[in-house]
């Protein structure tokens, strides 16, 4: 216990404050399954290293937007990261990010991607499918032929790389929050027309959907999808839209959230959020089979993880994306397999709650069963460290994590319970910035004496 300074009665504080590491199992929540006795993968799994965190800490449920929400992962980290007060720019955006490519700030941007389709007898185009993985030259002489038509509409296209992927730039317009093209549930919804979600995006709407009418009539002529269509490939020749939005002024997360972030990434999407928000970030891509390999996966990312703290990192995001492909393929015992294979590799967490705040959640649920694709059921959170009180839960899963002390949370009130833990909690009432951080800040801008006023020195 340091003495208190001269005046004060209190002593002065130790400095505590606990770095926060926060794994994310992509799509980790799910439903009742028949055929695993009524449980949910997380429930069945069999998952030692997670139930012994549970045991070791406190548990609840993360609802990202509360109970019948069903989230994107994208909108779900947003809010996770703290920035559900912030607009968020579009998925598009930081697509384009994570590929490497420079967005543009204000301009209207979207994803484009080649897809093929049939005609019903109402004129309405149903899409059929996707550019497969094998198309990649088809793909690319196909995205070629619509530069012109891109660039008669001020707008360019910009591949991404793999499956006729595309960053679609409207040069014209500065306002991107307009409509999907992309029916997302193709079985359900036709191709659609673009409309716009404000007043200031009629514009954008409009030159979108006349650019997108003319690439279908290029597309349908083109020599490539003549010959794809006297053959066993289906012609590419739509061109659908997605994640529409503009690179808006974004606060950095070290300004934002008040410590410096960081991000162990594995696609494409969060290599872009990372960038976006100024955090430093390792790349890993995902393994081959993540039912055999995921262990070794996830035990590099936490070793990546390690570094990034040692680095300076308050904060470090790390994420895997199998568990939520496991739950697309509607194969509940894939599901628990790659669970059951991630298991060991998060032993690590053991040590390292030693020593910092440590979380596992995830971000949405992706039932294994039935014909949705994301679903606002409850996900298993569960936080250990140094600060967490043990709660009565001894197992991993959505419903030992239902009797939890944290109840149910939503995405937004995550980050400040992490930083809390971590001692890191904003003192409300104290302003030490502009504007509110959820973390007390680690570098608030200090008053410096001009250089004549510094020569006379407190003792």
């Amino acid at each position: 216990m340091r003495p208190p300074g001269y005046g004060e009665g209190q002593p002065r504080l130790d400095d505590d404050r606990l770095p926060v590491v926060l794994v994310v199992l992509d799509g980790l929540g799910d439903r009742p399954v028949p055929e695993l006795g009524g449980r949910t993968p997380s429930e069945a799994a069999r998952t030692p290293v997670l139930d012994a965190l549970a045991a070791r800490g406190s548990s609840g449920w993360h609802l990202p937007f509360g109970w019948g929400r069903a989230p994107s992962s994208e909108l779900a980290h947003w809010a996770m990261f703290g920035y559900d007060d912030v607009p968020f720019p579009g998925r598009a955006v930081l697509e384009a990010l994570g590929a490497g490519i420079e967005v543009p700030p204000d301009v209207a941007v979207t994803h484009a991607a080649l897809r093929p389709s049939s005609v019903g007898p109402d004129g309405r185009v149903w899409i059929t499918g996707r550019t497969a993985g094998w198309d990649g030259d088809d793909a690319a002489a196909l995205l070629e032929a619509l530069a012109p038509v891109a660039a008669a509409h001020g707008a360019r296209l910009e591949a991404l790389g793999g499956r006729g992927e595309a960053l679609l730039v409207l040069g014209d317009h500065a306002d991107g929050r307009v409509t999907d093209s992309d029916p997302f549930f193709e079985d359900r919804h036709p191709w659609l027309r673009v409309l716009p979600c404000e007043d200031t995006a009629a514009g954008t709407a409009v030159s979108l959907t006349a650019l997108l009418l003319e690439a279908r009539a290029v597309l349908v002529e083109h020599p490539v999808n003549v010959a794809r269509r006297g053959g066993e490939r289906p012609p590419l020749d739509v061109l659908t839209t997605k994640w529409s939005g503009s690179r808006g002024a974004v606060p950095r997360f070290a300004d934002h959230v008040g410590v410096p972030g960081a991000a162990v990434t594995s696609t494409r999407l969060y290599r872009g959020l990372a960038a976006l928000l100024g955090m430093r970030s390792r790349h890993l891509p995902p393994h081959l089979d993540p039912r055999r390999d995921l262990g070794t996966e996830l035990a590099d990312r936490l070793t990546a993880a390690q570094a990034l703290l040692d680095e300076g990192a308050a904060f470090v995001h790390v994420h895997t994306k199998a568990t939520d492909d496991a739950g697309h393929t509607k194969e509940p015992r894939a599901k628990l397999e790659v669970l059951e294979a991630a298991d060991p590799g998060l032993s690590a967490l053991h040590e390292l709650a030693g020593r910092a705040i440590v979380a596992v959640t995830g971000d949405h649920a992706t039932p294994s069963t039935g014909g949705v694709l994301h679903t606002g059921d409850p996900t298993p959170l569960v936080v250990a460290g140094p600060t967490v009180r043990r709660d009565a839960v001894e197992a991993f899963g959505e419903g030992p994590a239902a009797a939890g002390w944290y109840g149910a949370l939503t995405a937004r009130e995550l980050l400040p319970l992490l930083l809390g833990h971590a001692n890191r909690a904003a003192f409300l009432g104290h302003r030490a910035t502009a504007r509110p951080t959820a973390a007390l800040p680690d570098a608030p801008e200090a008053m410096v004496l001009p250089p004549g006023r510094r020569a006379r020195r407190s003792s």
